[in-house]
C-alpha cells in the first residue's frame, strides 16, 4: 500500500513539472501532491507530503456560499475558477461574493451573514483579516455550519478545515532565490519589499519569510511598503520608491506589484537593471517570467485551493474523512524551469471570466 501511495505521489509530481498532463480536466488533476499540516491549525506544525484526491460525488446539492476579499486581480480569478469547476464536479451549488478589496472588512461579515440567512449550509471564507472574522465564525459555527478557511488565514480555531498553504513558506522561498544570489560578503544591493496589505493575515505571514530568509546576506531589504492590492496603488507605491531610491536592483512583493511594475520598468528603460520578483503567482506573472520582465515567483497552484476546499466542505457536511489542514506543494517557477511546467495545474485557463454561482 505505501509503495502504490509513493507510486501515485511520484506520477503525479511529474505530471506538474513535465508540463505531460495537457489541459486539466476533472478527471485528471489528482491526485495532486500537497502537504498535510500535523496537528492540524498548529503554527509550528510539522508538513508531511501527502497526494490529494477529492470525492467522485456529493450526496446532495448542497448550498455553499463562498467569501472573497476582491476580484480585482488574477490570482482571486484563479481561486474562482477552483471553487467554481469543483462544485460542478461534485454537484453542488455555489454562491459566490467579493467584497470589493482588503479594507472592506464589514462589507465581507455583511455578506457573510447574509449568504447564512439565506440558506447556506456551508461557507469558505478568503479572510480580509486574520482576526477580524473571529467572532463571526464562531456564531456559524455553533449553528452547525461547517467554515472552510482558504488561501488566506484566519487565526479562529472554531474553522473546520484549512485549504490553503503558507504564506510564510512562499515569502521566505522569494528571499531564499535573492539570498542565494547574493550572499555574505558579496556587493550590497537595495531590495524595495511590496508585501500587501497590513493586517491580512497572509500578508503578515509573507512579510515576516521573507524578511527571515534574507538575513544574514548581502541584500539590504528598505522598510516594507505596505497597500491594497489595487493596480493603481501598487503602480503609486513602486514610482514612490523608484524616486526615492534610484539605485534600487530589486522590486519584490505582490503579483500585483510586479505585474504592475513592469510598464514602469520599461518605459523608464531599466530592465536589466531593476529585477522583479513575486512572492505568488498570477497569469500576469506567469506570461513575465515566459517575457522576461519577471525574474521568479513561487507557486501556490491557486485553482487546486479552491478545488480542495470545495472538496473539504462537502466531506464536513457529508462526515467523511477530511484531511483538516492542507495545501499543494510549493515551487519556484523562473526562466529555467517554466517551460517544463504544465501551466494548467497552477492557473485558470486563458480567458475565464469570473463566476457566481453554480447551480
Amino acid at each position: 500500500m505505501k509503495m502504490r501511495r509513493l507510486g501515485l505521489y511520484l506520477a503525479a509530481c511529474t505530471a506538474i513539472l513535465t508540463g505531460l498532463s495537457g489541459n486539466a480536466h476533472a478527471d485528471n488533476w489528482y491526485p495532486f501532491p500537497a502537504q498535510q499540516i500535523e496537528p492540524p491549525f498548529a503554527a509550528d506544525g510539522k508538513a508531511v507530503d501527502v497526494e490529494y484526491t477529492p470525492l467522485e460525488k456529493a450526496e446532495k446539492p448542497w448550498k455553499v456560499c463562498v467569501s472573497f476579499p476582491h476580484m480585482k486581480d488574477a490570482y482571486w480569478l484563479g481561486v474562482d475558477y477552483g471553487v467554481v469547476e469543483q462544485a460542478k464536479d461534485l454537484g453542488v451549488k455555489l454562491n459566490v461574493v467579493e467584497a470589493g478589496g482588503y479594507t472592506e472588512l464589514a462589507k465581507q461579515i455583511s455578506q457573510i451573514e447574509d449568504c447564512v440567512s439565506s440558506g447556506a449550509e456551508a461557507v469558505i471564507i478568503g479572510a480580509i483579516s486574520f482576526d477580524g472574522l473571529n467572532n463571526l465564525v464562531k456564531e456559524i459555527t455553533a449553528k452547525g455550519i461547517p467554515v472552510i478557511d482558504v488561501i488566506n488565514g484566519i487565526s479562529s480555531p472554531n474553522v473546520t478545515a484549512k485549504s490553503l498553504v503558507s504564506f510564510y513558506t512562499m515569502g521566505y522561498e522569494t528571499g531564499a532565490y535573492l539570498a542565494k544570489k547574493h550572499p555574505a560578503g558579496s556587493d550590497p544591493v537595495k531590495v524595495g519589499w511590496f508585501p500587501g496589505p497590513a493586517g491580512a493575515g497572509w500578508v503578515e505571514a509573507a512579510n515576516k519569510g521573507f524578511l527571515d530568509a534574507v538575513r544574514g546576506s548581502s541584500l539590504k531589504v528598505l522598510d516594507p511598503k505596505f497597500g491594497d492590492t489595487g493596480k493603481e496603488v501598487q503602480l503609486k507605491l513602486v514610482e514612490d520608491l523608484l524616486q526615492a531610491e534610484p539605485d534600487v536592483k530589486y522590486i519584490a512583493g505582490t503579483a500585483v506589484t510586479a505585474e504592475a511594475a513592469q510598464g514602469v520598468i520599461r518605459e523608464r528603460g531599466l530592465k536589466g537593471e531593476v529585477d522583479l520578483l513575486s512572492f505568488y503567482m498570477t497569469p500576469g506573472v506567469y506570461e513575465g517570467i515566459k517575457r522576461g520582465f519577471i525574474a521568479a515567483s513561487p507557486a501556490d497552484s491557486m485553482v487546486i485551493q479552491g478545488r480542495v476546499a470545495v472538496d473539504q466542505v462537502v466531506r464536513a457536511l457529508e462526515k467523511k474523512d477530511l484531511i483538516k489542514h492542507v495545501g499543494p506543494k510549493i515551487f519556484v517557477l523562473d526562466s529555467e524551469n517554466i517551460d517544463t511546467v504544465s501551466k494548467d495545474t497552477i492557473l485558470p485557463p486563458d480567458g475565464f471570466k469570473p463566476a457566481f454561482a453554480v447551480n
